[in-house]
């Protein structure tokens, strides 16, 4: 038997959106599934868990242990975006600072201070293991996260970024887009 979900059990599990070749571990945890979109072409492994409003694009890999963690605001991966394992991305947080209390059996008028602001990974983004992306972030187009690093702050476009916090250690190439351009165009024969 496969790890992975087949087609009736994909159905099953009563997303918002999926598409074709879709891949989704048995072994993943998915709560809230109905604000889950997954397009074609997305791999997610095991242990996984990913909670609140989620949406996940067209050819994109999220690798073992990760947490995507949407609550209301979001998260938004665009396509060819990946996580390796251990990876953690929060669109929502509690305050840390002591002016609000924290955790989710709280009733929210006691956690008022508490973050909630939108993530997004734009086109071939990647992120390296056990880097954590906070609220309100957004990392743009080609940029390149090395492994355990924190994104508290939006990055810019074509780089590539290391360090607590994450920090600009060069620029990255932009090879892939003839790739992408070549893999449209053999899917678009292929049709």
């Amino acid at each position: 038997m496969s790890t992975f979900y087949d087609e009736h059990e994909l159905a099953a599990l009563g997303l918002k959106y999926y598409g074709k070749n879709v891949l989704i571990s048995r072994n993943a945890v998915l709560y809230s599934p109905h604000t889950l979109e997954i397009g074609d072409n997305v791999r997610i492994d095991d242990f996984t868990t990913i909670s609140g409003n989620v949406k996940i694009g067209n050819y994109i890999h999220i690798a073992q242990f990760c947490g995507l963690y949407g609550g209301d605001a979001g998260i938004e991966m665009e396509d060819f975006t990946g996580l390796s394992s251990r990876v953690v991305i929060y669109a929502t947080s509690n305050d840390y600072s002591g002016y609000s209390m924290t955790n989710p059996m709280v009733p929210e008028k006691y956690k008022t201070t508490d973050k909630n602001a939108p993530v997004k990974l734009e086109k071939h983004v990647i992120i390296g293991c056990v880097s954590a992306i906070l609220p309100g972030v957004t990392i743009h187009e080609g940029s390149s996260v090395g492994a355990m690093t924190l994104c508290n702050k939006s990055l810019e476009s074509w780089g590539i970024y290391a360090g607590v916090p994450a920090k600009r250690i060069r620029d990255r190439s932009r090879n892939l887009l003839e790739l992408e351009k070549q893999l449209w165009d053999e899917v678009e024969r292929n049709c």
